[in-house]
C-alpha cells in the first residue's frame, strides 16, 4: 500500500473514477489508484475536490493536512479507524514494564550514540583532552543504558551521558556567548536560548510524524505520561536533537551568522531569540531538514524531514509485532 506525498504549493488533488489524479492548472501530474493507496499526506495550499474527499472517505484512507512547514493541522475521520488496534498496542506496550523498557533503552541509546558521533567529528579536527573525556563518559554511559535493568537507570544513564556532552559542546564553540552547560526555562544565555527554540521546532516536526502514522502523542515509553504532554514525540526526537538542532546550532554560531545582537533580554529573565535571530535560525533548521542523507535502516536518499517519519513508522511496526525491534536512527 502506498503513501501519496502532496507537497507541490497550488495543486489540485481531483477523482477520476477509481483513480485519485494530481494537477496543476489542469496538467495531470500523477495519477493514483485508489485501491493502492492507504494513506494521503497533504502539505500547505493542496486543494481536494469534493468528489476527491468522499472517495477517501469511503474507502477509509487516512487523510493528514500539514502546514508547508510540516506542523499538523488535522485529519479526515472516516466512520471506521484503523488505528483502535495501533494505539491498544501502545498502550499495552507502555504498561508492560520489559517492553516498556526496551524501547526506552532505545532511544536512549540513539541519542547518546549521536552525541558520541557529533563531538568525536570535531575531536578529529580539535585535539581537546575534554572532547576525548566526554567521548569515553558518553561510552561508559552507552554500557550503562544497555545494562540498565529498570526505567530509572536508562534516565541516569542517558542524564550522565548527555551532562557530559554539554560540558564539552562548549569546548567547540567558536564564538564566546556565554554558555557553561545546558540549562532552560529560562535560558541563561544565546547558546541555550538556540538550543531551546531548536527543539521546540524538532518537537513540532516529530509530533507531526508521530501524527500523521496514528500513534497517540501522549503515551511514551522513556518520558512518563503527564497530564497535556506530548511523551511520544518527547521520546523519539531524542535521537535526532545532536543530528538536527545541535549541528544547526554549532554552525550557526561558529560561523557568526548568530551574534549577541542578536539576542534579547525576556521581560522575566533569561535571553531569547530577536525576529533577525529567529529568520536565520528557521533558514538553517529548514535546510538541515531538506538536507537529503541515506537513511542507515533502508538505504534510501530521503531527507531528515522525511527520516522523521520513517522512524515513527518503525515505531507503529514494532508495536504491533511486524517487527522484533526498534533502530534508532543512528549517524556515522
Amino acid at each position: 500500500m502506498a503513501v501519496l506525498y502532496l507537497v507541490e504549493q497550488g495543486t489540485v488533488l481531483r477523482r477520476e473514477g477509481e483513480t485519485l489524479v494530481v494537477t496543476r492548472e489542469g496538467v495531470p501530474l500523477t495519477r493514483v489508484p485508489l485501491l493502492r493507496l492507504e494513506q494521503v499526506v497533504i502539505y500547505g495550499n493542496v486543494q481536494v475536490t469534493t468528489p476527491a474527499l468522499e472517495a477517501l472517505l469511503q474507502r477509509g484512507i487516512d487523510t493528514v493536512f500539514l502546514t508547508v512547514e510540516g506542523r499538523y493541522y488535522g485529519r479526515l475521520v472516516a466512520p471506521a479507524s484503523r488505528f483502535g488496534e495501533l494505539r491498544l498496542r501502545q498502550l499495552e506496550h507502555a504498561r508492560d514494564a520489559e517492553r516498556r523498557l526496551a524501547l526506552a533503552r532505545r532511544f536512549a541509546l540513539g541519542k547518546l550514540l549521536n552525541e558520541r558521533t557529533l563531538l568525536r567529528r570535531y575531536a578529529r579536527e580539535r585535539a581537546l583532552p575534554a572532547l576525548e573525556q566526554a567521548v569515553e563518559g558518553l561510552e561508559r554511559s552507552l554500557r550503562r543504558v544497555g545494562r540498565a535493568t529498570h526505567l530509572g537507570g536508562v534516565l541516569a544513564a542517558e542524564g550522565h551521558g548527555t551532562a557530559q556532552y554539554f560540558r564539552a559542546f562548549r569546548e567547540v564553540l567558536r564564538q564566546d556567548l556565554g554558555f557553561v552547560t545546558r540549562a532552560r526555562r529560562p535560558p541563561p544565555d544565546p547558546v541555550n536560548a538556540l538550543l531551546s527554540f531548536g527543539y521546540t521546532l524538532l518537537l513540532h516536526g516529530v509530533q507531526a510524524a508521530v501524527q500523521v502514522v496514528g500513534l497517540d502523542p501522549h503515551i511514551g515509553f522513556l518520558h512518563a505520561v503527564v497530564y497535556s504532554r506530548p511523551a511520544l514525540p518527547l521520546d523519539l526526537m531524542e535521537e535526532f536533537r545532536p543530528v538536527i538542532v545541535d549541528s544547526v546550532v554549532l554552525r550557526l554560531v561558529n560561523t557568526g551568522q548568530v551574534r549577541a545582537e542578536h539576542f534579547r533580554l525576556g521581560d522575566k529573565g533569561g535571553v531569547y531569540l530577536g525576529e533577525e535571530g529567529k529568520r536565520r535560525f528557521v533558514e538553517q533548521y529548514e535546510a538541515r531538514l531538506n538536507t537529503r542523507v541515506q537513511h542507515p535502516r533502508t538505504g534510501e536518499q530521503v531527507t531528515y524531514r522525511r527520516c522523521l517519519e520513517l522512524q515513527a513508522r518503525q515505531l507503529a511496526r514494532v508495536l504491533l509485532g511486524r517487527e522484533a525491534v526498534y533502530l534508532p536512527f543512528v549517524v556515522r
